[in-house]
């Protein structure tokens, strides 16, 4: 889902440039950021990973500096699961940016190109359990948690410490006769 590029106070969120890569790299490199994520990533899976994310998450900039300082946006899972097919949103930003609002601010954009502009009924988020900081995201930005709907994550294997997912959900409260421009 391309996204055009959208300002926030502090953020451009905007496609991602050649120079995006070397830091990206550092940020799937840094073992504080994939914490949550089975392993850190090498240059050469960075890379692969930005070919793949490219043309639908935004590359998340400091409007102060120029920094590229993560990514922000909404995809597809490719995974079948109890709430699949659904968009998901998701972000990751370097450590050093962590505990400033930047990941509500981005993602709060993200949600409204969703819901006003894709007129998406419903956004979901998950992450593992012990992931308190993008839960607390997901939590700011409105999302509603239900045990319930928890899950193991399919391109996990089967007793992996990371593939039980909390499920996260926000649905659009535009009314759809209403028409936004």
């Amino acid at each position: 889902m391309p996204t055009p590029a959208i300002e926030t106070e502090r953020l451009l969120l905007r496609h991602w440039k050649p120079s995006d890569r070397e830091p990206f790299a550092r940020m799937n490199a840094d073992p504080r950021v994939m914490e949550f994520f089975p392993a850190v990533l090498s240059r050469e899976e960075s890379d692969a990973l930005a070919d793949r994310v490219e043309n639908s998450l935004c590359a998340v900039e400091l409007k102060s500096d120029g920094s590229f300082i993560g990514f922000t946006g909404l995809s597809v899972p490719s995974f079948e699961a109890h709430f699949t097919p659904c968009v998901e949103i998701g972000w990751r930003l370097a450590a050093e940016h962590w505990g400033k609002g930047f990941a509500i601010e981005a993602a709060r954009a993200i949600l409204r190109h969703g819901f006003e502009v894709l007129r998406l009924e419903q956004v979901v988020s998950f992450t593992v359990p012990a992931n308190l900081r993008s839960r607390r995201v997901m939590e700011k930005l409105g999302m509603t948690h239900d045990p319930a709907d928890d899950f193991d994550h399919p391109n996990l294997p089967e007793g992996h410490s990371l593939q039980r997912h909390a499920l996260y959900r926000i649905f659009n409260q535009i009314p759809r006769d209403i028409r936004v421009e």
